[in-house]
């Protein structure tokens, strides 16, 4: 099968489902101009099944949005440096179960299925390309170079989206998009921000230093010697990355003893633990997600060959950073091993999730309840940064802290990386979204038909058209002679 004929087969296939039937969501008017039903922001693989999912159940009235310019939505061409995904090639995502629109049909229009056979975990570059074509053949309605400031509510139900440009920076324009919902699809960091130890932020110049996240130029460093902190996936990933663009040696530094080994991911996938996650009681949810913080997820085991197979790799465990500070030009790393010292550090820290973090979330936030307010954790499990995650409903909706913020969070939906603890492994994660979606999908499809209830049961009561024309007793047909 060629990629002409798949798209022609995924056409078909949602032909046979009645895709695109009329929407049965009524149109609001408002002084101020359209308004959306829902907005998603974020155009990555999140923002992407999200849009899809609300068209499939009639929601056409939506828009997506991403900062980024066409084709590099995401992480994957930006700082994903993985030479594959990790998650294993069999798991399916954002298809919502139409076998024509999955990773595996779209590779083997092109390379056919030996060419699958011979794929062992599927190459980053690919994904992204894989994505690119989902958008189009889906003919999602995606605005680039769109970046939201705030979200501000009104009294009306409907919320003033402030947005900016980002194709034009020089220019200092703002622009308000109108919604009945907003979906934050808002990937990995979207929830809070990236972590850089104040031992390091505070004491370094940001010329000689980048958390991974960050859009590094590896080619002032070529030769030279790299630090990398952090014994996790991501960590390796760019000490491979570093190493292969020609820097000339690459320490990473872990704290603990021995690497992580075991990846709790893996179990999850298989043991209902992702797609049944939201029907856990608190308790349960958050010793599982603190149970899942303990572990880093290990490097692949192929990243981990591709990393200490270069001449320029060293390893140093059970060495955690205990001072660092600038000497010349060089960042100097204090460990219980010795000191060291280096050209560039890249940390490899994880991140923060916190609403407050975001100021998207500034009109917002004050109401917006945490975990800390609606569950106090034994004091062996207890975790200051899971306290910090929003508190959502097992639709991604967020909830209020008190009675006075209701109305202003009805209608925002957290379709990011900080949903962690209350629906689990599921929005940012390939391996959780063809459970995730339906549940944020059926969520706000809820909330839209409750929100326009009496309307609706209004018209209802109101029908009174006639279906059936049939008449007894049957009356004769005459004919004229």
């Amino acid at each position: 099968m060629s990629l002409a004929e798949l798209n022609q087969r995924v056409k078909t296939d949602l032909s046979y489902l009645a895709y695109g039937g009329a929407d049965w969501v009524r149109p609001l008017q408002h002084p101020e101009g359209h308004v959306y039903d829902v907005v998603i922001v974020g155009g990555g693989q999140s923002g992407l099944g999200a849009g899809f999912g609300l068209l499939r159940e009639r929601i056409s009235n939506i828009l997506i949005i991403d900062e980024n310019k066409e084709g590099v939505e995401g992480p994957w061409e930006t700082y994903a440096r993985m030479v594959t995904l990790r998650t294993p090639k069999h798991l399916t995502s954002i298809d919502l179960g139409i076998p024509s629109l999955t990773f595996r049909s779209w590779w083997e229009a092109q390379t056919g299925a030996e060419g699958w056979e011979a794929v062992d975990k599927i190459p980053r570059g690919d994904w992204m390309n894989y994505l690119r074509w989902y958008r189009h053949i889906l003919n999602l309605p995606v605005r680039n170079h769109i970046r939201l400031k705030w979200i501000e509510p009104t009294e009306e139900g409907i919320h003033r989206l402030h947005i900016e440009s980002t194709q034009s920076p020089t220019v200092q324009s703002t622009e308000i998009l109108l919604a009945r919902k907003v979906v934050l699809a808002t990937g990995i960091q979207g929830g809070g921000e990236w972590h850089v130890p104040p031992m390091i932020r505070d004491h370094l110049p940001s010329h000689l230093y980048a958390h991974t996240s960050a859009d590094i130029d590896f080619k002032p460093l070529q030769g030279k010697k790299v630090a990398v902190l952090g014994g996790g996936a991501s960590a390796f990933d760019n000490t491979n990355f570093a190493l292969s663009q020609g820097v000339g040696e690459a320490h990473v530094f872990v704290r603990r003893e021995h690497l992580p080994r075991i990846n709790p991911i893996r179990q999850m996938e298989v043991s209902g633990m992702i797609e049944r996650f939201a029907a856990l009681q608190d308790e349960d949810k958050y010793a599982t997600i603190g149970h899942f913080f303990k572990y880093n997820q290990p490097p692949t085991n192929d990243t981990f060959e591709r990393a200490s197979a270069w001449d320029g790799f060293q390893l140093h465990l059970g060495a955690p950073w205990l001072k660092v500070e600038q000497v010349g030009e060089q960042a100097v790393v204090t460990t219980p091993q010795g000191t060291f010292s280096f050209d560039f550090l890249i940390i490899s820290t994880g991140l923060i999730s916190d609403p407050a973090l975001r100021p998207e979330l500034k009109d917002v936030e004050p109401y917006i309840a945490r975990w800390s307010d609606k569950y106090t954790a034994p004091a062996d499990v207890a975790n200051p940064l899971l306290d910090a995650h929003p508190y959502l409903s097992p639709g991604f909706a967020l909830q209020s802290r008190d009675e006075a913020g209701k109305d202003k969070l009805h209608g925002l939906y957290v379709f990011n990386y900080s949903a962690l603890v209350s629906c689990g492994l599921s929005a940012s994660a390939i391996s959780g979204m063809r459970f995730a979606i339906p549940k944020l999908v059926g969520a706000i499809a809820d909330e839209l038909f409750l929100d326009d209830r009496a309307d609706i049961l209004h018209h209802f009561f109101a029908y009174a058209e006639d279906e059936f024309i049939g008449q007894w007793p049957k009356v004769a047909n005459t004919v004229d002679v």
